[in-house]
């Protein structure tokens, strides 16, 4: 209950402070919101990049077979014509 009636006065009073220095309000918001489209911005480009670089890892066959991988599946490739015939 205290906390619903703290949440009920602290947003009448900042209705009124809104309301009281509205120009100031905008002028942090316009101060505020080249920063935060700048690290959004940068951070979609973070993300962007990083999953371009896994994409260029899959195509580089990265997640190809070892040479002892490669060994043991031609081993297995005769075994299984071997039992084919």
């Amino acid at each position: 209950m205290k906390t619903l009636v703290g949440g009920a006065i602290a947003v009448l009073l900042g209705i009124i402070g809104i309301a009281v220095w509205f120009n100031a309000f905008l002028q942090i918001i316009a101060g505020a919101v080249p920063p935060v489209l700048l690290l959004g911005g940068g951070l979609a480009l973070y993300l962007g990049f990083d999953e371009l670089k896994d994409s260029w890892k899959k195509d580089d066959g990265v997640d190809a077979p070892a040479s002892d991988d490669k060994a043991r599946i031609a081993e297995l490739e005769k075994e299984l014509e071997e039992l084919k015939k």
